[in-house]
């Protein structure tokens, strides 16, 4: 079997919220067919795909058999001391802690913790997340100072990591469950008469609840599936501290997560349910002030308008003003219209601040509806959004510049003729049309695929959305061939004949090309479906912090050498008295980003060759483009 392929049709279930209808059918049918084709391998990666969804649908009984055959496969294929036996023991025995078989779930996370030493690294970030499930075990055997000593060692190894960033769900996810711990601790210790580190551990908690929190709303994360934990999490410490209102907007939200991605009729919905229940008789009970609107899912804290970002702006403007409005007055769209903020704008990008409030910065939001529900139902759907209030939060939306008045940002538009807008292209040009693809540049294919998805209950949108980070390998490939000429002819070839004739104007334009070449590069080899696309010149460097802060990228360390190269451009292109210092250190960290780029290179199988100068990895590179489409190859 094609197990990319199956990996991906999964991916699609899930992004689309469609588990609870449609996983089930899928695994078993990609079970049988690893089955009928003899091919074991492939079995045994279903297997594990299948014990992570039946553990997440409650259905514990049914994994059961699930974790035996994933366990006795693994044996028979003789896979011991390898990656694919400890993900199986790690999956097989998060299976067991969810069911409650406790004792056979810490046989298994002591033998997947044996394993993982011996076949990752000391500070391998795999690792931190089985300290993590090994201190849920702890936790629900009330084992709690061992609990927090796993999360502790979690946390030490994404630091070490470097991966302790403001948009890392695995740091997130450790905070979270930190948090539950000091909730059972500053509970254990009440019980003890000890009201000092029971009031300690509770705001300890609270604190690391909101951490988690931030990073979600910092990394734009919200659709999340781990999302929904969080927020239960910050529930619990909100009603800890008995801000029962704030408890209830997060349990709110938190259903909200676990229907969309799994569906009511599991354990995880039936819990937070009841919690929330609870929570509402607790807040109907202590008289605080709450709203009946939905909450702000990236900010469960009230932030006064000037710490509010535009893309918060834009979420809470849809949950509170026009989602209602379109609940009560366009019922039969209710379900039907997806919202967001996606386009142009550096909000879309999540970079705006306190100085792009200057310009465009209004409570906005965008709604796509189908073609059909368009030609019925887009007239007066717009009509209605313009009718809206037009003050919000201390905004004022009558802002018209002439940008937005050539191009509407927001407001209903069909979904093909948005993309059109931004694109030119209704829809992602085919698979099979590398020209149509090369046609688009990167900082259009950015803006198509920026921002935020609200919400997209036929999934249309974002199916569409999607696409267009579905960059052809092929197009790929000779994008990044066509990167590393550039880089070479202006960066290795021009930029030292420039300077040697004292020519500082061409001298900086060469800089300049081999700057962008590079950053394109990046971005490409980090592949458009994980990393997005390089945006326009003004946020090309946000962009590159951001990307060189997440995990698992490659080439993030060129980023700081691109802005030195960039710092160095004016005194190395001063007179040859002036700037030979410049020119030589300028000269050392083009040779550096070259070195870094051919190892790349290496590592990931697109060439053999060691040749620093990229001009010579091109046939490599375009040696694995399969297509003859001239268009593809350089001359």
């Amino acid at each position: 079997m094609d197990v990319h392929a199956f990996l991906q049709g999964l991916d699609d279930i899930m992004n689309r919220h469609a588990a609870a209808t449609e996983a089930d059918d899928y695994l078993m049918q990609a079970m049988a067919d690893a089955e009928n084709a003899g091919d074991r391998e492939g079995l045994l990666t279903v297997l594990n795909e299948t014990m992570g969804f039946y553990r997440s649908q409650s259905r514990h009984d049914d994994n059961q058999w699930i974790v035996q055959r994933a366990l006795e496969l693994g044996s028979q294929l003789g896979i011991e001391n390898s990656d694919a036996w400890t993900s199986t023991l790690i999956n097989a025995a998060t299976a067991q802690r969810a069911a409650q078989h406790y004792d056979q779930a810490e046989d298994l996370y002591g033998q997947a913790i044996a394993q993982a030493q011996r076949t990752y690294g000391p500070y391998d970030r795999r690792l931190a997340a089985l300290h993590n499930n090994m201190s849920m075990l702890y936790s629900e055997t009330n084992r709690l100072e061992q609990a927090e000593e796993e999360l502790e060692r979690a946390l030490e190894i994404l630091k070490a990591d470097n991966a302790l960033q403001s948009a890392d769900i695995d740091a997130a996810s450790t905070y979270t469950n930190l948090a539950l711990v000091e909730l059972s601790q500053a509970h254990a210790a009440t019980e003890a008469g000890d009201s000092e580190t029971a009031q300690a551990k509770t705001a300890q908690a609270h604190a690391n609840a909101i951490a988690s929190l931030d990073i979600y709303r910092e990394g734009h994360h919200e659709g999340s599936a781990h999302f929904a934990a969080a927020l239960a999490g910050y529930a619990q410490t909100c009603y800890a501290v008995k801000d029962y209102a704030g408890a209830t907007r997060a349990y709110r939200r938190a259903l909200e997560v676990i229907d969309e991605c799994y569906g009511r009729n599991t354990d995880y919905y039936r819990v937070t349910e009841s919690n929330l229940r609870q929570t509402e008789q607790m807040l109907a009970q202590s008289g605080q002030a709450h709203t009946e609107s939905d909450p702000d899912a990236s900010t469960p804290i009230s932030h006064a308008p000037e710490d509010i970002t535009g893309m918060e702006l834009s979420k809470r403007y849809w949950n509170d003003v026009v989602k209602p409005m379109v609940r009560d007055r366009f019922p039969q769209l209710d379900g039907r219209v997806a919202a967001g903020l996606v386009g142009h704008g550096s909000e879309c990008y999540g970079f705006d601040d306190a100085i792009s409030r200057d310009h465009d910065f209004y409570p906005r939001v965008c709604l796509w509806l189908t073609d059909e529900d368009y030609a019925q139902h887009g007239a007066t759907l717009q009509q209605a959004y313009e009718e809206l209030p037009k003050d919000f939060l201390g905004f004022h939306k009558n802002v018209v510049t002439a940008r937005t008045r050539a191009q509407r940002r927001d407001g209903v538009f069909a979904i093909p003729a948005f993309f059109e807008s931004i694109t030119g292209y209704p829809a992602a040009p085919d698979q099979d049309a590398p020209h149509a693809w090369l046609m688009l540049s990167e900082a259009t294919l950015a803006a198509a695929t920026n921002g935020r998805v609200f919400a997209d209950p036929l999934g249309a949108f974002s199916k569409a959305r999607q696409s267009f980070l579905l960059m052809p390998r092929d197009v790929q490939l000779s994008l990044i061939s066509r990167r590393l000429g550039m880089a070479a002819q202006a960066g290795q070839a021009n930029l030292p004949r420039m300077l040697a004739r004292e020519d500082a104007s061409a001298a900086h334009l060469c800089v300049t090309e081999f700057v962008n070449a590079v950053s394109s590069l990046v971005f490409l080899c980090n592949n458009p479906v994980t990393a997005g696309y390089l945006p326009y010149y003004k946020w090309q460097f946000a962009a590159l912090r951001k990307l060189s802060r997440r995990m698992g990228m490659r080439l993030t360390g060129v980023t700081e050498l691109l802005e030195r190269t960039l710092a160095l451009a004016s005194p190395a292109c001063a007179p040859q008295t002036q700037g030979d210092t410049a020119r030589q250190e300028l000269a050392a960290i083009i040779e550096r980003i070259c070195t870094m780029i051919v190892a790349y290179l290496n590592e990931s199988g697109l060439s053999t060759s060691t040749d620093v100068f990229l001009e010579n990895q091109r046939p490599y590179v375009e040696a694995h483009i399969e297509s003859d489409d001239p268009v593809l190859h350089s001359l």
